[in-house]
């Protein structure tokens, strides 16, 4: 293979500027360049000035008349019209046309067009009905004032949420806490106990000894525990009640003392109250008289210990007034109704009654007496106190050939929007959740329950879940549900510590043991979390009265109705004004 000699060309250099000499100079080196690049105009500029457009290619291709001749000399080496461009002084190589319209075609490279704004008044109108879909900036200023504007936003809400809940605690201060007892100017306060040093106390107790089992108890119906809201029960009204004596009128109590079986005399409501006061919100109250070296724990006629709080706990308040029938004192006397005869009505109706070691105290003759057993039961407290309760039980079970002691207590429902639960939609499917939630309204109430449980050593206790049948009708109940539960392990499921339960009881009855013989009241404040001990006269509380005192009917069984009277009283009542009873 035989290759031609490559023949390199001379580049002239151009000494006044950049690029290649002046084509007018005369000089050898222009003629040269004028030789080696006809037709091709050139101009001296400076490397500072801006270069515009050198070539247009696509004009040059376009352009026929642009093309030489054919069969002419720079038919093959110029095929592009060159000599459309000439010099600009001002800016580098012009159009030497001068045509406006090109100048006026020309675009830079970034041939975009400028961005729009995006909030005009074209975009307003057009995406007037687009409002969920606003266009936002994502720079940093933007972003900032959103992070702002969601601090401000939840400031905003704590302190509602902070002031709607200052606003229901004064509530339920105006409705419900009010002091039980009225305070006497001549009374003496003794000692005012927070109860935030009851909660280090603590007190571990031997086995307690059974004294005497008083009373008779029928056997409960299990058929009640497959009640379902479904498979509702009405709740139904029954004349034969339990008589629940003080401690220092009991006849059995009085006889232990004079045998000097113990130093302390209590009943387990009053126990309990005592063991559970750290949980109490409303306003309860205790007689403690001082005979010799003996100590008794009463509770006075009226006392709210007679009736059974409801929606104690919770943090939406009830109706103030006290003559609407969910005010704290018309829920009162409606639980304590329903629980009279919840307790009856599950038990077989067989008229079978097991007796024990002597009847009920304090029974007049011929008056029908509920089934209730008294269980006196001694405490040691130390080497020389022994402390007596008396104890409930309402029904016995046999269990694997064994039998079982009951207690008997129920719920009430009253109106779903106060509890925030319907009963009937969840029990069935979410018993845990209702469960939940009423130890969060009633949760003193629980507590006392589960503590009189412990005291009596019932073996189960039933709690009844009874609802009204309509939200404005407080006489006529439906049962929904029954629970069971173990007392042990009920009491660990609310924390209910029984250490802490004797360490109250042992520290208030050391103190009472250190006053003069007479006569004193422990009050719990009406709004704060202390109880107060307080002297009294000795004839205090002789007379004492039920402030308003409601017709036995109503207390414990309203009159009987036929269905037809009780859907025309319920419609009755629910055509009424809701703040009206």
């Amino acid at each position: 293979m035989v290759f031609e000699a490559f023949e390199v060309v001379t580049v002239p250099f151009n000494t006044d500027g950049w690029g290649p000499p002046d084509a007018s100079d005369n000089s050898s080196t222009s003629v040269a360049a004028a030789n080696l690049l006809p037709n091709v105009p050139l101009g001296s500029f400076s490397r500072a000035e801006k270069l515009g457009r050198v070539a247009d290619w696509t004009r040059a291709l376009s352009n026929p008349s642009a093309r030489p001749p054919t069969g002419s000399k720079s038919d093959t080496s110029s095929i592009f019209d060159f000599s459309a461009f000439a010099v600009d002084e001002g800016f580098g190589l012009a159009n030497s046309s001068g045509n406006a319209d090109e100048d006026a075609a020309f675009r830079l490279v970034d041939g975009k067009p400028p961005p729009r704004p995006r909030f005009g008044p074209k975009w307003r109108f057009n995406n007037f009905h687009n409002r969920n879909q606003l266009p936002q900036r994502r720079d940093e200023e933007v972003e900032a004032k959103k992070r702002e504007a969601e601090k401000d936003r939840a400031r905003r809400d704590r302190l509602y949420n902070n002031n709607r809940n200052n606003l229901h605690h004064q509530r339920r201060e105006a409705a419900a806490f009010k002091s039980s007892v009225d305070i006497q100017p001549e009374w003496n306060m003794l000692e005012q106990i927070p109860f935030s040093s009851f909660s280090k106390l603590s007190f571990t107790v031997q086995e307690p000894e059974d004294l005497l089992l008083c009373g008779g108890l029928e056997s409960y119906d299990r058929s009640y525990d497959r009640i379902t809201p479904k498979a509702e029960r009405r709740l139904e009204r029954f004349k034969n009640r339990s008589f629940k004596v003080t401690t220092s009128d009991d006849d059995v109590i009085r006889r232990l003392a004079k045998e000097d079986k113990a130093t302390v005399f209590a009943t387990d409501a009053i126990l309990a109250a005592l063991m559970c006061a750290p949980r109490s919100v409303y306003s309860w109250d205790l007689v403690i008289q001082r005979v010799g070296n003996k100590l008794f724990f009463d509770k006075r006629d009226g006392s709210p210990l007679d009736l059974l709080s409801v929606h104690e706990t919770s943090q939406e308040p009830l109706p103030e007034g006290k003559d609407d029938i969910n005010s704290a004192h018309s829920l009162g006397l409606e639980a304590a109704f329903i629980n009279q005869n919840f307790a009856q009505q599950v038990l077989v109706k067989n008229g079978k009654r097991e007796a024990f070691d002597e009847p009920i105290p304090n029974v007049n003759e011929g008056e029908e007496n509920a089934s209730v057993a008294y269980r006196y039961r001694r405490w040691k407290l130390d080497d020389s106190m022994y402390l007596v309760a008396r104890c409930e039980l309402q029904s016995t079970v046999d269990l694997n050939n064994q039998k079982s002691f009951l207690t008997l207590n129920a719920l009430n429902e009253f109106d779903p929007k106060y509890s925030g639960v319907d009963w009937r939609q969840k029990l069935e499917t979410q018993r845990g959740a209702v469960l939940a939630n009423e130890l969060k309204n009633n949760g003193n109430k629980l507590a006392k329950w589960t503590a009189q449980a412990l005291l009596a050593n019932a073996d189960m206790m039933k709690i009844g879940f009874v609802s009204r049948v309509h939200p404005r009708d407080h006489f006529n109940h439906v049962i929904l549900s029954v629970l069971g539960y173990k007392p042990k392990d009920f009491a660990g499921q609310i924390n209910l510590n029984t250490l802490n339960m004797w360490g109250i009881v042992k520290s208030i009855v050391d103190l009472c043991m250190k006053l003069s013989e007479g006569k004193y009241v422990l009050v719990k404040d009406p709004s704060k979390p202390q109880v107060r001990i307080y002297e009294v006269p000795a004839d205090a509380f002789e007379n004492d009265y039920v402030e308003e005192p409601l017709p036995e009917d109503e207390q414990v069984q309203p009159p009987e109705e036929s269905s037809t009277e009780a859907e025309t009283n319920g419609a009755a009542e629910d055509k009424k004004p809701e703040g009206q009873a």
